[in-house]
This record gives structure tokens, sequence and C-alpha cells, in this order.
């Protein structure tokens, strides 16, 4: 079923919800994504929860118009579809900087349950500085689809990420533009997510890659119910790569918190 719903700025916001179940399961895709990221977690879930899949602004099929571009506007987003889902509980999913706009965005929805990040925020003490920003701009506005094709990856990618899955990521990304690129990343980068992850009181767990270390007991600082689980041989898009091993992981997540 498709809809749309507005945005604190007016912004259309567009949704799909399949399944059913008193517990909804919100899913938010990360930078250049949109909504079918998570198709295959819609069909492994549909049976026994409600899932909601958005377009957060700018992406997929929801508006184009928004004119500040920040974390709250994002969170606006996230919480703009949970207030329409028809479900007792909601348990928030946000993939890489939908992740930390997640973490915003679930202090103001009152029936959040549960909040999963995937593959993003492994160590909340650590920043990017504002010229390692600079020099990931000017790389994208320079030109984006040679950064896309022959930069990126090494960030992105790993030997075992299938060549389709590759293929299809790199051709959403270059058809976004660079500007936009810019654009809709920088609130991530101007962004500390601490002070959000602070007022967190539901659990919060993890779904990340085995690249780079998950730093458990950092986030533990300001999570105050963190835990995490890893999928091993992928890169960054742990349910695109290997959607098996993802909707194990999560399905085990569901199980202990529900």
């Amino acid at each position: 079923m498709k809809k749309t719903t507005l945005s604190e700025d007016q912004t259309e916001i567009y949704y799909e919800l399949s399944g059913q179940g008193e517990t909804a399961l919100l899913f938010a895709h990360g930078w250049l994504g949109n909504k079918q990221w998570w198709n295959s977690q819609k069909e492994y879930f549909s049976d026994k929860y409600l899932i909601a899949q958005l377009d957060l602004a700018g992406h997929g099929e929801s508006g184009k118009t928004r004119q500040t571009w920040s974390s709250t506007t994002y969170a606006d987003d996230i919480v703009a579809v949970a207030r329409e889902l028809p479900a007792k509980n909601i348990i928030v999913i946000g993939h890489s900087m939908s992740g930390v706009y997640a973490t915003e965005a679930v202090i103001r929805i009152p029936n959040a349950k549960a909040l999963i990040i995937v593959d993003t925020m492994k160590n909340l003490d650590q920043q990017m500085t504002i010229d390692q920003t600079t020099q990931v701009h000017d790389l994208y506005l320079k030109d984006f689809k040679f950064a896309i094709e022959n930069v990126i990856p090494q960030y992105l990618f790993v030997e075992t990420t299938p060549p389709e899955v590759r293929a299809q990521l790199q051709k959403e990304f270059i058809a976004h533009g660079g500007e936009f690129a810019v654009k809709c990343i920088e609130p991530l980068y101007k962004t500390d997510a601490r002070p959000f992850a602070s007022k967190v009181t539901i659990p919060v767990r993890a779904i990340n890659s085995d690249v780079g270390v998950t730093e458990k007991e950092i986030n533990k600082k300001y999570f105050k119910d963190f835990d995490y689980s890893i999928v091993k041989g992928v890169g960054h898009y742990p349910m695109l790569e290997n959607p098996q091993e993802f909707n194990l992981a999560l399905q085990k997540i569901l199980q202990e918190l529900m």
C-alpha cells in the first residue's frame, strides 16, 4: 500500500506499508538510497510484522522541495511516518546516516520499543574533522561519477560484495549528482549523535559488518542498553549484500526484544 504524509516543513514523504501485526518495523535507508533497499526484509518479515519503508526527503519518490537539510529535518521525516502507523509498537531501523537520524527520532516516538542501527555509529566518540568533511565534499563536487566508481568503493564495498549490488548502488548514487550528494550528507557530518543517544531509554541494537571495530563499551556510555551483532563478509550494505544472514540477525534481535 502506497501512502504519503507531510514532514514538519511540509515536504511530502512517501512510504509503503505491507504485512500486518501489532508491531511495526519502520525502515529508513541511508545516503542516496530509497525504500527498496529493504525489500528483502519486507518479504521475510511481513507475515508477522507491519512493514513500513520510507523514502527520506529528496530521495526516492519523496518530495524534493526541502530547503533546510539537518539531522532534525531528517528525523522529522521518520517521526511523520511513525505517527501514521496503525501499530501498538514501533521498532525503528536506520541504516548508515539514518542510524543517526533515527536516534534523534525515537526520542519523539512514544510507542517506539527499540532502535536498530545498521552499520553505523560503531564508535560514538569518533567524529569526522572539518578537514575530512571538506575533502569529501570537494571530491564529490569535482567529479562525482569518478568518486563513486573509483574512490568510494574502497570504503563501501568488500571483495565479496555481489557485483550486481555494487552496480545497482553505484548507478543509484550517480543519478543523484554531486551537489545533492553533498547537500544531503552534510547534516551527518555536522551532527554529534551523543546528546541524542544519551536520551534514548529503549534498547538499541546494531547489526554491523565486520569491517572496522564496533566499540561496545564506548557506545554504552551513551546508549543505556546497547549491544550488537555482526554479519561477516559484507561491506556497508549487509541487508543487500547478504539479506539471508541479515534477516536472521534481525530476527534474533526481534525475538529477544519482543
